[in-house]
């Protein structure tokens, strides 16, 4: 089961992200399933409909948007990833112009398997930080402070 299990969720990351996927989203996420911390650490997203949203955002600000997966370790429905998301930001998707800037974002998550479907996920990354990092080199903001220090 471990390695079904660790072929899904392999598939998750290929299919919904590096192929931005919604249909996969359906038929991989179950209708109740949870993700916890994405986009914000206290933040659950319950169900498909939840998450392509905030899926529809994220690759909206980083269309070339592209995740390595550097280690998976299952043990019978618990499935752990340690990975790394390469990006660019083009689209202004997050609130504020796009800076082209690239970058990289590791995280790790911890899924619960069951039925063929992800029942649970829970994410952890500096997704705030790398939102901070970017804010810092927008153009619509840096003139935002220059004028506010006229």
């Amino acid at each position: 089961m471990s390695e079904l299990n660790k072929k899904l969720v392999r598939r998750w990351f290929e299919e919904v992200w590096n192929q931005q996927s919604e249909e996969a989203i359906d038929e991989m996420y179950a209708p109740g399933g949870k993700a916890y911390g994405f986009p914000e650490p206290d933040s659950v997203l319950v169900g498909p409909e939840s998450f392509k949203t905030v899926h529809r955002v994220f690759l909206g600000a980083f269309p070339d948007l592209r995740f390595t997966l550097r280690e998976i370790v299952a043990e019978g429905d618990k499935v752990a990833v340690a990975w790394t998301a390469t990006m660019t930001h083009l689209g202004e998707h997050l609130g504020f112009a796009p800076t082209m800037k690239k970058e990289t974002l590791d995280g790790s998550s911890f899924l619960t398997v069951s039925g063929r479907q992800i029942q649970d996920g829970r994410n952890y990354m500096e997704l705030q930080a790398l939102i901070l990092r970017l804010k810092e080199n927008s153009p619509a903001i840096m003139a935002e402070e220059e004028a506010s220090f006229a």
